[in-house]
């Protein structure tokens, strides 16, 4: 079945080793975005590695929650539904029997994943969710670890370890010491591991994100948006380093570890410090995206796969949010002009990126005029949206504060500057005056834009208002033109008609 990119809602169960979920997304586009999401820690592959079975207190968990499930697939009206499994079904000696009850209660065919599989679709979420992904990808349930290098956007090399949490806490009979040398024993059979050597390494899974969230804590980072966090190879060994060796009474005191996860934390680390060390990446980047949207992604026609997630979801942001997803267009070719030389030239990420801004740029609107800014700001800084690294997504919040604040209110944003370098906040800023001057004559409404062009002359920035806009020119005009003239280095000049007037100096 290929899907469509049609508004309808899809749904994906996912049946892994440790976690039963249920995600129902909007829509099955190139930047899905979900609409409700639950898991059940079930436990399903707790004792796989010295029985080969199936936990039964954790089956009787997982078709219960099954059942709740198939109650609210039918409760949102949902006619798309993806079921799969993983590592503990694939297995354990009564999968086939716990697959045919689940199916049974879903009233749907259960898609038992092999190993290899799983690994693919691990890695089509990454390449679906990351924009450009170059590396590993390592997926970690409760029951294996897959791990894929994904080069250039295609996955290659795969392979399949029995280094779940779970499984590896039943394997090592919950000795740390022991669960090291399972780990190094299965991570020396990879051979291209030493592949990863100065790429990325993006990772996956309830326990590594934990970590993650760990991480984001001790280190007081400005944002909580998990996807994209990326952190240096050396210091998420370090820091995996200290968890694995902490005891479960230790780890209880952290409020930032749920209980559930606190008995895989210390295994998770395990195993991501002995991958480190193994192969030598660059960074850890964390992936919200695995298996479920690799799934997505791998039905898709090749157009929407070939569509940047980031811009398909602002542009999703913009249509519902924004007055006019047209007049956001307009302002992307609008402030083209600015970026080209004389002026400040860009790199195609950079040209992404203000493209995403300017689809943003009215989604605040709506607000009261008091907290536009900050409303907005934080809709983009810790929204869903994928495609973009945490210091873009600093960059597109800081653009849409200063296009509703103006340039003289850091003080809320300033967490946020400490993720962006010197020529991005000036990007920022140059944007947000260049929409609170295009809004001004515009009010977000298309075919102003276009018909209302900037360019270079000499040392002045020149705007043409021709005679149908000429009416539009105004005090406030003046000031925020020169404003964004003023960043550019250069003098506003604005034209109206047939004559010019030079913005007051």
């Amino acid at each position: 079945m290929v899907l469509t990119n049609e508004l309808a809602p899809v749904a994906v169960v996912d049946i892994g080793s440790n976690s039963v979920r249920l995600i129902v997304y909007e829509d099955s586009g190139r930047a899905p975005a979900p609409i409700f999401n639950e898991k059940i820690l079930c436990g399903l592959g707790r004792s796989l590695a010295s029985t080969g079975r199936l936990d039964p207190d954790a089956v009787k968990r997982a078709l219960r929650a099954l059942r709740r499930f198939r109650a609210l697939i039918g409760q949102l009206r949902v006619n798309q539904i993806e079921v799969i499994a993983t590592a503990a079904a694939r297995e354990a000696v009564n999968g086939p029997e716990f697959i045919a009850q689940a199916e049974r209660i879903l009233d749907r065919e259960i898609t038992v994943l092999s190993g290899t599989r799983e690994a693919e679709l691990a890695a089509l979420g990454v390449v679906s969710g990351i924009h450009a992904a170059d590396g590993f990808a390592g997926d970690l349930g409760g029951g294996s670890l897959e791990l894929i290098d994904v080069r250039g956007g295609r996955p290659s090399e795969a392979a399949t370890l029995p280094l779940g949490g779970l499984r590896l806490i039943d394997a090592a009979s919950g000795s740390l010491k022991k669960a090291r040398e399972i780990v190094d024993t299965e991570l020396a059979k990879v051979e291209w591991l030493e592949k990863g050597r100065g790429r990325d390494f993006y990772a996956i899974g309830g326990t590594w994100r934990a970590l993650a969230r760990l991480h984001m804590t001790q280190t007081n980072y400005p944002l909580s948006v998990m996807h994209n966090y990326r952190i240096n190879a050396d210091d998420a060994l370090r820091f995996a380093a200290l968890i694995d060796h902490q005891s479960q009474s230790s780890l209880a005191g952290i409020r930032d570890i749920s209980s559930a996860r606190r008995e895989t934390l210390p295994y998770g680390a395990l195993v991501l410090e002995r991958l480190i060390k193994q192969m030598k990446p660059r960074s850890v980047v964390v992936s919200v995206f695995g298996i479920r949207e690799g799934l997505l992604y791998s039905r898709l026609r090749e157009e929407e796969k070939r569509k940047d997630p980031l811009i398909a979801a602002c542009t999703d942001i913009a249509r519902r949010q924004s007055r006019s997803v047209d007049s956001a267009y307009e302002l992307c070719f609008w402030t083209d002009a600015l970026f080209q030389a004389p002026g400040p030239t860009e790199t195609p990420e950079q040209r992404r990126l203000r493209h995403a801004a300017c689809l943003l740029s009215d989604i605040g609107w709506r607000a009261h005029p008091d907290y536009r800014g900050i409303q907005s700001l934080n809709l983009v800084a810790h929204g869903t949206f994928v495609g973009v690294d945490h210091p873009g997504r600093a960059f597109l919040a800081l653009t849409v504060y200063y296009r509703n604040e103006g340039l003289v209110k850091d003080e809320l944003s300033q967490r946020l500057i400490e993720l962006v370098d010197k020529d991005m906040l000036r990007r920022a800023r140059i944007l947000g005056a260049a929409f609170r001057a295009a809004h001004m004559v515009s009010a977000a409404m298309p075919g102003v834009l276009t018909n209302t062009p900037i360019v270079y002359e000499g040392n002045r920035l020149v705007w043409t208002l021709p005679d149908p806009y000429s009416n539009l020119e105004g005090e406030r005009v003046e000031r925020r033109f020169k404003v964004l003239a003023g960043l550019l280095d250069r003098e506003a000049e604005i034209r109206v008609g047939s004559s010019f007037q030079r913005a007051a100096s």
